[in-house]
């Protein structure tokens, strides 16, 4: 199963099970940073964490606060696909990781990104 990441008029297959989005809040500029899975039913957040809290920023009722911050766990089901604004206000866009191997994505104002998995990925997939 591969990650798709259309990003810039580009399509980027990563093979990964799993994946890491850190990113930095745009007015606090804390980090936020959330695990996730690639499944055949699509992608599922398992894990999440928010360094710090404040307005629009609040931890859910559940989340447990640790050194690191707050740590809590998604329970949604999974995503067929997920969008990512690139608004370039941040300061630095998107950290995904996969496989010890990182991108920068939306560090710049443009088009959303946006993420599945597939077999094979493709700009219509």
């Amino acid at each position: 199963m591969s990650l798709c990441i259309a990003a810039g008029g580009k399509v980027i297959a990563l093979v990964a099970s799993s994946f890491t989005l850190s990113w930095s809040h745009s007015v606090a500029h804390t980090e936020w940073w959330e695990r996730w899975e690639v499944t055949a039913e699509g992608l599922r957040p398992v894990e999440a964490r928010i360094s710090g809290s404040g307005a629009g920023m609040e931890p859910p009722p559940d989340a447990v606060l640790r050194a690191d911050g707050w740590h809590y766990w998604p329970d949604l089901p999974p995503q067929h696909e997920v969008f990512l604004a690139a608004s370039g206000a941040t300061g630095g866009g998107w950290r995904l990781c996969a496989r010890n191997e990182c991108l920068m994505l939306g560090t710049a104002a443009g088009e959303p990104l946006r993420l599945w998995q597939a077999r094979e990925c493709s700009a219509g997939g």
